[in-house]
């Protein structure tokens, strides 16, 4: 654990400085195994947003990757920590967050908050809140990410990061999709559509309660390994992409230059990450992307 806080200090430092440092430093966590690795740590994972807590993410993967599987993360969900000095130290970048930064403020991160239901009272009044969101993703940024897995990284794309495919060209490159919405909470199924690839060997289609996510896929239809599938047949509609069905493509691989790249759609609850069909995923995804597989 040493040897990775000094290499998150040493980019921070280095960035913004040591006053600077203190700050963004305090929003970053690690977990490590007993021995850290020699070299590179394993993992930098850039996670949560208003509406997808960080805490909740990081204890789920701290159970399947970290103390089931061995990997050294440093968990942040400090997007001003993605750069190429901090992806260079690292052997594979997992995200899972939409991109969104509220400058301005918000009431609640609630995603069903009602402002009937849940009166916010202040004395003396609050300053108005401008809800506004903006995209916290820059152009170095996704050229970072870009080439960070054209060299040999590999990246771990979770739930919604397919969002950020509509705010950087670069970054949608490499995820290969871009987010069009989702449906409210309800079972879908993961179904399994090749199983001969090292990251579904071993694993059965399992359900799990959550958004059902809907995307459109850019990359070759080969490389994808799951599609979900609502068994009631719902589908998912929009003004601007139309009917998209009662499936969708919800977990791919591929070689990305002398890297690799997954996505996985689950991700927004805990019992999601921990259905026991989707841990044997992680494991094998983890490592595939870590070339011990």
């Amino acid at each position: 654990m040493e040897n990775l806080n000094r290499l998150s200090r040493r980019s921070a430092i280095r960035r913004i400085g040591s006053i600077g440092a203190a700050s963004a430093l305090g929003a970053a966590f690690s977990s490590s195994r007993a021995s850290a690795a020699v070299g590179k740590a394993d993992v930098f994972a850039l996670v949560g947003d208003r509406w997808h807590n960080f805490d909740y993410i990081r204890t789920a993967l701290t159970r399947t990757l970290v103390r089931e599987s061995g990997a050294t993360i440093t968990f942040t969900p400090d997007n001003t920590l993605l750069t190429r000095e901090t992806l260079a130290a690292h052997k594979l970048l997992i995200m899972l967050c939409d991109g969104l930064a509220f400058p301005g403020g918000y009431t609640t991160p609630y995603p069903f908050y009602d402002p009937e239901k849940m009166k916010i009272v202040s004395d003396p009044p609050l300053p108005e809140f401008k809800e506004t969101s903006e995209m916290w993703i820059t152009p170095e940024q996704g050229k970072a990410i870009r080439q960070y897995v054209e060299t040999g990284g590999s990246a771990w794309f979770f739930h919604n990061a397919s969002y950020i495919s509509g705010a950087n060209a670069d970054f949608r490159h490499v995820e290969g999709a871009l987010f069009t919405g989702h449906t409210p909470f309800r079972p879908y199924k993961m179904k399994i559509v090749n199983r001969d690839h090292p990251i579904t060997r071993g694993v059965n289609d399992f359900v799990v309660t959550e958004e059902q996510h809907y995307l459109l896929y850019d990359k070759d239809p080969k490389t994808v390994l799951i599609r979900s599938l609502n068994e009631e047949g719902l589908e998912y509609k929009t003004a601007k992409y139309g009917n998209q069905g009662a499936s969708c493509e919800a977990c791919w691989a591929y070689d990305y230059g002398k890297g690799r790249v997954c996505f996985m759609a689950p991700g927004h609850t805990v019992p999601s990450f921990w259905n026991p069909e989707y841990v044997k995923l992680q494991k094998n995804a983890l490592r595939w992307l870590l070339r011990q597989a």
